[in-house]
């Protein structure tokens, strides 16, 4: 199952911060992970750029 990422968001369209709750996270070819989801205002696709994982070492 494919992790969620719900929080705020900056929507380009709408010029404002808005809540998700229906993102997903995707990791790119570097480690990087960002959030993609739609604006619930607009309907634009929304993206948050989000740290890498981190490493858990046992």
């Amino acid at each position: 199952m494919a992790e969620t990422y719900s929080g705020e968001v900056y929507c380009v369209k709408c010029r404002e911060k808005r809540q998700v709750t229906d993102a997903v996270v995707e990791e790119n070819d570097k480690g990087r992970r960002f959030a993609k989801g739609t604006c619930p205002v607009c309907g634009t696709k929304v993206t948050r750029i989000m740290g890498k994982k981190k490493e858990t070492t046992e």
